[in-house]
């Protein structure tokens, strides 16, 4: 243990805690802006920056560590003129017209500013230029970047497909793609990793909020949205609903206020994969002489796009099934307006989505099969859905709950366990018993391949035949599981590969 004092308390922590982890666990609150544990403790932001006595220079808090002895003072007149200081600098490189930003209210500088009292930055204003490709998924806003590395950081330790580099060197210095190319050019799986760690709105998703309006006050249009299962455990967040009132009951509730037509569960057309998914993989399995193993499953777009771009030689072991998104746009504008007796033109799909690959996925000319333009109109992700309710008035929290429109509504507990890491396994497993025995296996049978582990494996047995399946998150792990395979270090029949990194 280190003892030492931090604003006239003393205190004792492990030897090897970073003075802004040893401030915290006293109730001690020290601004950061590029800080994230473990993944980024570079002090690049220097807003953490702290006194400590017989010490000349301010010091990061973020990366230097206690001693025996210390006495840190981390609001001195020292400390908090430096950290006003490098914020009005900031600031100067930002555009600050929050009034129009989406992330005006969930923004750190924005918080960090406002609670420093600043009213205005005394440095003279040079806000980069942006120029980006206005109709790709992912957006990148050069005049809101304020240089903190985390997403060049996620993307090369986590996600190991290094999109992000940094460009130029002092006051010029900027965040831009790597080698000197368009983001369209380079093998960025869309994955939106970027997006969740940046602390500002220099990454957000392409806003198709606007198309969506327009369907909806469109009377010849006949608005269908569908809502993926991981949407139902995140929209209430940015609303501050509590979690006992932020049911997917309620959505559905604010989504009919809306103006929306039919409201439909994904976990309808989850179940469709599931069944295409393990049919496909019994076949293989009784013609496995001739097949290549494993086979991966395709529902997750941003996977399907890395593979695609790093692995080529090996999308023929994807599953031929489509993603449940894509699965529900076909049927939108098939069979459901078949039952509607209306031209399926008239139907505007809509899709609320936890990721931006969907974006992309719904915009690829050879998935739609509908013979009705683009199977998914428009894919909206839950932040949008979110703006969207609020720019509605609606308060989502005083609605009543209500059911989805059926028969699309429908959906069992496979389909909901999608949003979970190992949750497409274990529902594929579970069909694919069912399948080849006629009867359903026990409730826990298959649970165990569920988890946040980056990099999973089980063995199990269905009807006889032994089976070695994989669950793979995040892409830095896909990329070890993928050379490990092509080694010949590992060998497996089955194996889920999800691009974001593990969900309970």
């Amino acid at each position: 243990m280190v003892n030492l004092t931090i604003d006239g308390k003393k205190i004792s922590v492990k030897e090897g805690t970073t003075i802004l982890d040893a401030s915290a666990a006293n109730g001690i609150c020290i601004p950061t802006l590029c800080f994230q544990k473990g993944l980024n403790e570079i002090g690049a932001c220097r807003l953490c920056c702290v006194e400590v006595k017989g010490t000349e220079r301010l010091v990061p808090a973020c990366n230097n560590y206690v001693q025996e002895g210390m006495e840190i003072f981390t609001n001195s007149p020292k400390a908090r003129i430096a950290r006003r200081t490098n914020v009005q600098l900031i600031l100067s490189q930002h555009d600050c017209r929050c009034a129009v930003c989406t992330r005006s209210g969930n923004c750190t500088l924005q918080k960090i500013a406002n609670d420093l009292g600043l009213s205005g930055t005394s440095f003279p204003a040079d806000i980069p230029k942006n120029e980006w490709t206005p109709d790709f998924p992912l957006v990148r806003d050069n005049s809101k970047c304020v240089k903190c590395m985390r997403c060049v950081q996620v993307c090369d330790k986590i996600q190991g497909l290094h999109i992000w580099d940094v460009a130029n060197t002092g006051s010029h210095t900027r965040v831009d793609v790597s080698g000197n190319i368009r983001i369209e050019q380079s093998d960025c799986s869309l994955c939106g990793q970027c997006i969740t760690h940046c602390p500002v709105n220099a990454l957000h998703e392409r806003d198709d909020t606007a198309k969506v309006f327009k369907a909806l006050s469109d009377p010849d249009k006949i608005t269908v949205v569908q809502v993926a299962p991981s949407v139902r455990a995140a929209w209430g967040e940015a609303l501050g609903l509590r979690p006992e009132f932020a049911s997917v009951k309620r959505l559905v509730a604010a989504l009919r206020r809306m103006g929306f037509s039919y409201i439909f569960d994904t976990d309808f057309s989850a179940d469709l994969t599931i069944m295409e998914e393990a049919s496909e993989f019994l076949q293989k399995l009784k013609n496995r002489d001739h097949e290549k193993f494993p086979m991966f499953t395709s529902c997750c777009p941003a996977w399907v796009r890395f593979l695609k771009s790093q692995y080529p030689d090996m999308v023929c072991q994807l599953s031929t099934a489509k993603s449940p998104q894509a699965m529900f746009g076909a049927v939108a504008k098939s069979y459901y307006a078949d039952l509607l007796g209306v031209d399926p033109r008239r139907i505007f799909s809509v899709s609320v989505m936890p990721c931006v690959a969907k974006k992309h996925e719904c915009d690829i000319p050879n998935i739609n099969g509908a013979g009705a333009g683009k199977d998914v109109d428009a894919v909206l992700t839950t932040r949008e859905i979110d703006r969207m309710i609020r720019a509605e008035d609606i308060i989502a929290e005083a609605l009543p709950e209500e059911e989805f429109d059926k028969p699309l509504g429908v959906g069992s507990g496979a389909g909901v366990i999608f949003g979970a890491t190992g949750g497409v396994m274990e529902a594929a497993l579970r069909t694919a018993y069912y399948l080849a025995t006629g009867t359903n296996p026990d409730p826990d049978t298959f649970h165990d391949v569920r988890g946040t582990e980056g990099w999973k494996e089980e063995t199990y047995e269905i009807a006889g035949i032994p089976l070695h399946v994989a669950v793979v998150s995040g892409l830095g792990n896909t990329r070890k599981m993928m050379e490990a395979l092509r080694a010949g270090e590992v060998h497996y029949d089955f194996v889920e590969v999800m691009a974001c990194p593990g969900r309970p």
